[in-house]
């Protein structure tokens, strides 16, 4: 009688543990539990600890946090006719758990799903170019789209990202080939440009020379200066160049004489 009776309480006991383990419910910060009781919707749950009936309540667990969401790559054809496969990233989270469980069966495989085929569309309508210089602007079209698709479901999409366009061969040769020209052709301009800056520059000399025959000279004797300094070479000068020297000299020292007088008499005139 006695064991009996041990045993039926050590059974209650175990019931008990079990009824309990199955009742009390804890939940981090970053989750919610949508509660049902015999099917209907009750409220929402958490976080921390909470009480439920064993077999007559039932709860979903809903994760908060920003989720992310690899777009499997699609096949894209452009709005000029150029095959592409292109992959995504999409950054969720769910916003209202009540929602996201009783207005869609499993939000997270439909975002994914909804997410496919946006991405096709939307840039099934640009151009190669504009796929490839615009991808900032077209994913948050695409961010846009699935975000107003996504509020019934109680799912906000904070970012989509678009990560990899994958070419064909032939178009990676193209492009290349384009942007090898391109290259070319602002290294031509750039030369051009500065051909044309030399060839003003020794205009300009040349009027410079052609009006003081002493300049003219001086730039000669330079040029065998030169000459003869890379050449290891002696320059052998005529007698009368020295005159001519002279001369120069001469001419730029009455230069600078007359320079000076008429400095002071400005200076004088100013006093």
């Amino acid at each position: 009688m006695v064991s009996w009776l041990l045993g039926l309480i050590i059974f209650i006991i175990i019931v008990i543990i079990v009824i309990l383990a199955l009742a009390i419910k804890i939940l981090p910060e970053y989750e919610r539990a949508v509660h049902f009781r015999l099917g209907r919707f009750i409220g929402l749950k958490g976080p921390g600890i909470f009480l439920i009936i064993p077999f007559v309540d039932r709860i979903k667990r809903v994760d908060l946090r920003v989720l992310d969401l690899d777009v499997p790559q699609q096949r894209v054809i452009t709005q000029d006719n150029v095959s592409t496969n292109v992959d995504a990233v999409v950054y969720m989270r769910v916003f209202d758990p009540e929602k996201s469980i009783l207005k869609v069966e499993h939000y997270y495989r439909a975002t994914s799903r909804l997410a496919q085929t946006t991405l096709r569309d939307v840039l099934g309508q640009v151009e190669l170019d504009a796929l490839l210089s615009k991808r900032e602007e077209l994913s948050e079209r695409i961010r846009k789209i699935l975000d107003e698709e996504t509020d019934a479901w109680g799912v906000r999409v904070t970012n989509v990202a678009i990560q990899n366009v994958n070419l064909p061969e032939e178009m990676v040769r193209a492009i290349a080939s384009q942007a090898e020209a391109e290259r070319n052709r602002r290294a031509r301009v750039k030369l051009a440009k500065g051909e044309k800056e030399a060839a003003e520059q020794m205009a300009e000399a040349a009027r410079i020379y052609g009006k003081s025959d002493a300049a003219m000279r001086l730039r000669e004797l330079q040029t065998l200066v030169e000459i003869a300094t890379e050449q290891n070479l002696v320059v052998v000068a005529p007698s009368k160049i020295g005159t001519e020297l002279g001369g120069i000299a001469g001419l730029t020292s009455a230069l600078q004489k007359q320079s000076e007088r008429r400095k002071s008499k400005e200076e004088e005139e100013q006093s």
